[in-house]
């Protein structure tokens, strides 16, 4: 059999080109210039879930982002994770439970307050044929600008004008506490701010629970303290298949799943997140359960996988149907 060199491989492909009859030309497309819908939805027994991008924010860090880890391997995990040696990658998705009752949202995304490239999260609700004004509940899980911006506009409007708010019950003990603003660094200052300029007008209308408590038949609360006092994670369980929306508990897997004893400067308490990650992250690992995670990249859901060091995420495969 005669062999075919890559010489013989260029030569043919010129000679066809030579000798192609002529025909009319064909104009090449313009460029879109724009980015699709971020838009995912996928099914929970009988609920119907979608998962809504927000956008990202490539957060700038220094030698000080990690708390007990040198520097140099940070570095290393962002590249092989294929990130800038500074810049962290942090996605936002948000989370519309349809339970056949109600429309519920968990967390609202960053309003377009955070950064110039995030802010969609309307755009993509239009896209998604999702009216804001049909939202019946909205459940956050912790109190930080990324998760509680979406709840008004820059104008102090609020976006979704029909929906009971429901919030962890510790988060907004520690942050609306007078005392813990003003022992707050300047920076916490800033946050400890935000949440007063976001709830303070509504706050009759904002609905504490508890861990353990139900926000809606099939949504469950489970406390996640670490990152901030009360942070929370919900467990959604319909028919014999359960979902566990993460959260916080984890940034940017690539990071954080693979090196789950790092402390993050934006962790309130770095050692009590440690040991929320690992002991939720066990359990869904063991169990094979489906996770969401808010800074996973989108459609940021899939399964974790327990490794020697840590934990793999492992993307879903995208259903083209539900």
């Amino acid at each position: 059999m005669p062999t075919l060199t890559r010489r013989a491989l260029l030569a043919g492909s010129a000679l066809a080109v030579i000798s192609a009859p002529a025909g009319p030309s064909v104009a090449a497309a313009p460029p879109a210039g724009k980015e699709a819908p971020g838009i995912y939805r996928y099914r929970i027994g009988t609920f119907e879930l979608t998962a809504l991008y927000d956008g990202i924010w490539y957060r700038p860090i220094t030698e000080k982002f990690i708390h007990n880890a040198p520097f140099a391997e940070v570095e290393t995990a962002l590249a092989d994770a294929f990130m800038p040696a500074d810049k962290l990658a942090t996605p936002f998705t948000t989370l519309i439970v349809n339970t056949g009752k109600k429309l519920v949202l968990i967390d609202t995304g960053t309003g377009g307050q955070i950064a110039p490239s995030a802010g969609v999260l309307r755009a993509n609700l239009v896209a998604a044929g999702i009216d804001p004004r049909a939202i019946d509940l909205i459940v956050i899980s912790h109190f930080h600008p990324d998760h509680i911006n979406g709840i008004k506009d820059k104008d102090n409007d609020l976006v979704f004008p029909n929906a009971e708010i429901m919030v962890p019950g510790a988060e907004w003990k520690f942050w609306m506490d007078d005392a813990n603003l003003n022992a707050a660094p300047t920076d916490l200052k800033l946050t400890f701010r935000n949440q007063r300029r976001i709830f303070s007008d509504i706050a009759r209308n904002v609905t504490r629970f508890e861990p353990g408590a139900e926000v809606a038949p099939g949504i469950a609360t489970l406390a996640a303290p670490g990152h901030t006092p009360g942070h929370t994670v919900f467990a959604i369980h319909s028919g014999d298949q359960s979902l566990m929306v993460l959260g916080d508990t984890a940034q940017h897997p690539a990071v954080f799943a693979r090196h789950p004893d790092w402390q993050a400067a934006f962790d309130i308490d770095g050692d009590a997140a440690v040991a929320t990650r690992k002991k939720l992250f066990d359990r869904a690992a063991a169990d094979r359960m489906l996770v969401t995670g808010y800074h996973f990249p989108f459609p940021a859901c899939g399964h974790l996988v327990k490794t020697a060091g840590g934990y793999e995420h492992v993307a879903v495969e995208w259903q083209p149907n539900l």
